[in-house]
Formats: structure tokens, sequence, C-alpha cells
């Protein structure tokens, strides 16, 4: 093989493990296992964990500003649809609230290295667990152990 055909695939071998380089769901899944939580897949899913929390943010400004602009309805009836929207609303931004503080953890293990690894066992978690859950900490097995030890104790 020439020269320059083997310096332009190590050229390309090089892109694809670039970090910092945008990387798809795709190409991620297409890794080999030996390239687990290298640099351009904690960027990935730094990315992802940045976007969703960003989102969540801007839904709780929303949430109070709707919530402010709220004017009393002269019907009890309508006034009382309201505020059932209004408390499974504040239900809503609760369940994101404490959904930040667990991307706020993921963050936190990305910069430690310990992001993509069970908590429990020192296991891998898998790439396809982190994409469908990004701040998952614990491998789907150990994620069982403890519902059943929940369910059995309950803790």
């Amino acid at each position: 093989m020439p020269r320059e055909t083997v310096a332009k695939k190590s050229e390309t071998v090089a892109k694809k493990v670039e970090p910092g380089a945008s990387l798809t769901e795709a190409a991620l899944r297409k890794m080999p296992g030996s390239q687990y939580m290298n640099e351009q897949q904690l960027a990935f899913f730094r990315d992802k964990l940045i976007a969703m929390r960003n989102e969540l943010l801007e839904n709780a400004g929303s949430t109070s500003e709707h919530l402010r602009e709220h004017t009393a309805e002269p019907d009890p009836a309508d006034q009382a649809t309201i505020e059932e929207e209004n408390a499974l609303e504040l239900r809503a931004r609760d369940r994101e609230r404490k959904l930040l503080k667990k991307i706020e953890e993921a963050l936190r293990r990305i910069d430690d290295e310990s992001y993509g690894f069970c908590e429990e066992t020192g296991d891998p978690i898998g790439i396809p667990r982190l994409l469908a859950r990004p701040t998952a900490t614990l491998t789907i097995d150990a994620q069982t152990r403890r519902e059943q030890r929940q369910k059995l104790y309950g803790d």
C-alpha cells in the first residue's frame, strides 16, 4: 500500500477519536469497548448533560413566569382547574429539580473520570444505558438488585 494511502487512513482514524470532535449516537455505539469512556465519549456525554440541564432551567423559568401571570377566576370550577394544573406543573418541576441535581453529579463524575462506571461494582455501565439515561450510576444488574432490596426491605 502506498505511503500516502496509509497516511490518509491514519488521519481518518485520528479524526474519529479526536477529543472534542462532534460524535453521533450511531458512531458512539460503533466504537470498540477498548475505547470506553475515552475523551471523545466523555465530551459527548458532557454536551448531552449540559443540554439537558439548560432545557430544564429554561422550563423552570417559564413555569415561574406562568405562575406569576395567573389571575383569580370568578368561577370556582375554573379556579380549581387552574390550581390543579399549577399543582401538576409544580410537581413536574420538583422532579426536574431532582434531575438537575443528578445531572450536576454526573458532570462531576465526568470531571473526575468515574462517569460511566457502576458505583457499586466498578463495572462499565454501557453506552446503550447511558444514552437512554445519561445520569445512570449503576449497571442494569446492580439497579435490579437495588430495586429488589428496596421492595423486600422497604428501604
